[in-house]
């Protein structure tokens, strides 16, 4: 039995394997994210080399954690082996504290669900 596709349907493949989406943009709204990430301008710039109280995060993406230059890491934190990837941002933006005990950093406010995934995939623009 021979199946036969229709035109629509041979576009949308076109289409997909074309513009394949990134887990950023099927995960979040970098637009929102950018918002979000108002929780975090106070101590993280996202310069390229400029640390505040906090590293920068320009690049963060992909880094390993304890790795951008001219900051001051936590022993925890430099020891833990994590490499930033979307997940493990998303998890380090609920507590940084249970993900790598004795990590200095400070946080006001979790950032869960739908706001986690905005603020990654806007941090994934920043490279």
């Amino acid at each position: 039995m021979r199946r036969f596709l229709t035109a629509s349907t041979m576009l949308s493949a076109i289409a997909l394997a074309a513009f394949p989406l990134t887990s950023a943009q099927a995960a979040g709204n970098p637009a929102n994210g950018a918002k979000v990430y108002q929780r975090c301008a106070a101590c993280h710039s996202l310069n390229k080399g400029v640390n505040g109280i906090g590293p920068s995060l320009f690049g963060v993406v992909g880094r390993k954690a304890g790795t951008e230059s001219g900051y001051a890491y936590s022993a925890a934190l430099k020891n833990s082996g994590i490499v930033w990837t979307e997940d493990k941002l998303k998890e380090w933006s609920a507590n940084p504290k249970t993900l790598v005990p004795g990590t200095k950093m400070m946080m006001f406010g979790a950032v869960q669900g739908a706001d986690a995934d905005d603020l990654v995939a806007y941090l994934n623009t920043k490279k």
